[in-house]
């Protein structure tokens, strides 16, 4: 059920003419200002610690795309957690990768995929505030995706991106501190038992 804003039933509520009616896809925006001090405090997306049942090594992250939960293994059978935003339908991946590089505001380079999906993107953004990478990037092997901020903070927990992984700009600063260059990060769908 969608709710309005104010949370009675959006059905109860006037609808604009038909020619006044957009579809919302919440894509990238570039320009759209956030802050890095964004971080999702409450609901399930909020960072926190949890149980976690794992063989991996503490510091080892393990992402599940399906839960739209990235774990920062601890041991003792915990894990720190964040919400994320994952990629959409067709742009789902999995499989093991290392941290290979960080960058703080980074700039953002569309690959030419993306330019050839969405040809209204800038080729180059600065980064800064308007970047749709957010605050902070941890790059993922040779790959062109990465785990970073984001300018929209409401997508966390949605599967929207292109395949990269996003954070509140709040939460992967946290993350960025915590996470060094060549930590193993796993990518799975759902979880194992």
């Amino acid at each position: 059920m969608v709710l309005a804003a104010w949370g009675s039933p959006a059905a109860a509520q006037p609808r604009p003419p038909a020619a006044m009616q957009e579809t919302m896809d919440i894509g990238d925006e570039p320009g759209r200002v956030s802050t890095e001090e964004v971080s999702i405090t409450d609901g399930p997306y909020a960072r926190q610690m949890v149980l976690f049942r794992s063989n991996e090594a503490p510091g080892t992250v393990v992402i599940h795309s399906g839960e739209r939960f990235l774990y920062v293994v601890q041991g003792n059978g915990r894990a720190l957690r964040y919400g994320i935003g994952v990629g959409r339908e067709g742009f789902t991946w999995s499989g093991q990768v290392q941290v290979s590089r960080k960058a703080e505001w980074p700039d953002w380079r569309p690959p030419p995929e993306m330019l050839q999906r969405q040809p209204y993107l800038p080729r180059f953004m600065a980064g800064g505030p308007g970047n749709p990478m957010g605050a902070r990037a941890l790059y993922l092997g040779s790959t062109v995706f990465r785990i970073h901020g984001t300018n929209q903070p409401e997508t966390i927990g949605q599967a929207i991106s292109s395949g990269c992984f996003r954070l509140a700009n709040g939460d992967i600063v946290d993350l960025f501190d915590r996470v060094p260059v060549g930590t193993k990060v796993i990518i799975r769908h759902k979880a194992t038992l």
